[in-house]
């Protein structure tokens, strides 16, 4: 066990902000983006709003971003009365120390169960640094004083922006996938000045959080999205390798086995074998639809199709009309996008999908939560609740089932480990409590009556839960 856990440390620190402790927990998922704790302390699996396990609970205002725990501060965002707010809490007491208020000139448009604080902090032994789409990066020393602020959005995205950045030792990482001007950027973590700045306008909207990769000894960010994942040179923000073939739109965000392989899955309406959306050509949708002769579809022209549907996304400029080339990339993206589960063994180098893919899975893809690697097996939550537990070396299911909760249920919230156990919650507020083996073991339930889109923070023995309503820690007495 000892030797697990340092072998995680090393992993961790590849990946790391800085000079860390086992116990940080210092951005989305985790060190390393692994969605995992760090050591095999102790953990409760009876947790609960009533638990004996609950040590305490701080109310906050509402907000999706995951908790992030560095040294003796825990840092998170919310939204109220219009304020983006950032908080730094004391992580014995969950007092709340500190809060600031990003200034913005125009909140964003977002999805109906959106929030304006959705992407997860990032933070170091000194700092932390937060986005909101609707206002920029904005970075604080760990006692709450401003130290920078990089101005940006509101972003061309009817559901806002979700992605979250990351800190690779002295530079700050933030992607940003929306229906215009996407990009992936390095910003000088002191300053933040930007370093460099990767045009990725190919993409549209996508909710990937980036990660790094130790491929063979080059450091890539990774990203996956719209049909392609693709890794860049830390350096200098070069595209490095792209493996294709996945869906038309990416939420979750990848994951590096012990075992050095990547890791990732892509679910969007459509790339499901069997339920292809097939729309006509728009030369036919013209003809049958174009009432005023414009050359263009409006909305309001349109009858309940899968493009009315997602009126929005086809028109990517936001003009209130769909050309015939907004039509037709749209088109492609139903034509070509895969939903699946994939892994990618180490040391793609330019094209790279014929000779670096390992496996596929293309059955109980997952939309918005990540995977998670361990013990040689990568688990996986579907919306309504299914379960599934593949052999990390094949792709081959060993089992899945489906949690003890309404099948309507959707998991926004990423699985995370610690102690022989995985932690699942839904957006009901439903957290189930799984046996951290092939067998998947149901050990606890419990109903906290609070929406739930944040994953969990597990370190030193506690397990941090953010909910609608407010930050839980549980732990043993």
């Amino acid at each position: 066990m000892l030797h697990n856990a340092l072998r995680f440390v090393l992993i961790a620190c590849l990946f790391g902000a800085g000079p860390l402790l086992a116990g940080d927990w210092p951005q989305f998922r985790g060190p390393g983006s692994l969605g995992r704790a760090a050591t095999e302390d102790a953990l409760p699996s009876d947790i609960g709003p009533q638990a004996e396990s609950l040590l305490w609970k701080t109310e906050l205002p509402p907000g999706h971003s995951s908790p992030v725990i560095v040294g003796d501060r825990i840092f998170v965002t919310g939204a109220r009365d219009g304020k983006l707010l950032t908080f730094g809490l004391d992580r014995q007491t969950g007092n709340i120390l500190w809060e600031q208020v990003a200034p913005y000139e125009k909140l964003e448009v977002i999805h109906a169960i959106g929030s304006h604080a959705q992407c997860t902090p990032a933070a170091d032994d000194e700092r932390v640094v937060v986005f909101f789409g609707s206002a920029g990066l904005f970075c604080y020393d760990h006692d709450g004083k401003p130290l920078w602020q990089k101005p940006m959005g509101p972003f061309s995205n009817t559901f806002g922006a979700g992605s979250s950045p990351l800190i690779v030792s002295e530079v700050v990482i933030l992607g940003q996938d929306h229906d215009q001007h996407s990009f992936l950027m390095a910003v000088n973590k002191r300053t933040g000045d930007t370093i460099w700045t990767t045009d990725r306008a190919e993409f549209p909207r996508n909710w990937c959080t980036p990660i790094l990769w130790d491929n063979l000894g080059r450091k890539q960010i990774v990203m996956a999205a719209t049909l392609r994942v693709i890794g860049y040179d830390l350096e200098t923000g070069v595209e490095a390798w792209t493996v294709r073939g996945i869906s038309r739109t990416v939420c979750m965000t990848p994951v590096v086995g012990e075992d050095g392989n990547l890791y990732l899955a892509g679910w969007a309406a459509g790339g499901d074998e069997n339920e292809a959306i097939a729309i006509e050509p728009f030369a036919e949708a013209s003809a049958q639809y174009d009432k005023d002769n414009s050359g263009t579809l409006e909305e309001a022209e349109l009858p309940d199709n899968p493009i009315q549907q997602r009126f929005t996304q086809v028109d990517r400029n936001k003009d209130g009309a769909v050309t015939r080339a907004e039509y037709e990339f749209f088109q492609s993206l139903f034509e070509r996008g895969q939903n699946m589960i994939l892994s990618i063994k180490p040391g793609p180098a330019g094209e790279s999908t014929e000779s670096h893919i390992r496996w596929t899975q293309k059955k109980q893809v997952p939309f918005c939560a990540s995977p998670l690697y361990h013990d040689g097996m990568i688990i996986t939550v579907k919306d309504g609740g299914i379960v599934s537990c593949w052999q990390a070396e094949t792709g081959k299911a060993l089992k899945q089932l489906r949690l003890p909760a309404p099948a309507t249920d959707e998991y926004y919230s990423s699985p995370t480990y610690g102690d022989g156990k995985i932690f699942f919650a839904n957006q009901l507020g439903v957290v189930s409590v799984l046996a951290a083996s092939k067998e998947l073991k149901v050990l606890h339930q419990a109903e906290f009556g609070e929406d739930i889109y944040a994953s969990p923070a597990i370190t030193d023995g506690k397990i941090y839960l953010r909910t609608a309503a407010g930050l839980y820690c549980f732990g043993t007495k």
